[in-house]
């Protein structure tokens, strides 16, 4: 029988811990979708805000410029989709450590029913903001 107070035993369950955590935040930041028009190797994460004249969006995704992404609707889908290049490639750079996700990505944000306006997109800090406007008399 181990003895619970035994350091070893300790750093064993710590070691389970942590790697249950990187497994979670693994599958939270790499989950790919799957899209007709390009493979997806990630999706990013995102808050969606309502308000009584609003809903707004926000997706993380840092080093992605407005260049590299498209925004599209279908019925009651926002979609965000596009890709992001690792920034230091080439003769002299190596990967050490690589966390933040690259490759195409696609997002998929369901909208509630009724009429939305899209504003301007933002770009700003690292992420993508999104301002649908409420539209008509569908909104309580």
């Amino acid at each position: 029988m181990s003895n619970p107070n035994d350091p070893s035993v300790s750093m064993w369950v710590q070691a389970c811990d942590l790697a249950g955590q990187a497994e979670r935040l693994q599958r939270q930041f790499f989950r790919p979708t799957r899209s007709r028009s390009m493979p997806v190797a990630w999706e990013p994460p995102a808050d969606v805000f309502e308000g009584d004249g609003e809903i707004v969006v926000i997706i993380a995704m840092p080093g992605v410029t407005a260049e590299r992404m498209q925004i599209l609707s279908e019925p009651g889908v926002l979609i965000v989709r596009g890709s992001r290049t690792l920034p230091l490639v080439g003769p002299g750079y190596s990967v050490r450590q690589l966390e933040i996700p690259h490759g195409t990505f696609e997002r998929r944000i369901l909208l509630p029913p009724g009429s939305l306006q899209l504003d301007a997109p933002e770009l700003a800090d690292g992420c993508l903001i999104l301002r649908l406007r409420k539209l008509g008399q569908g909104w309580r």
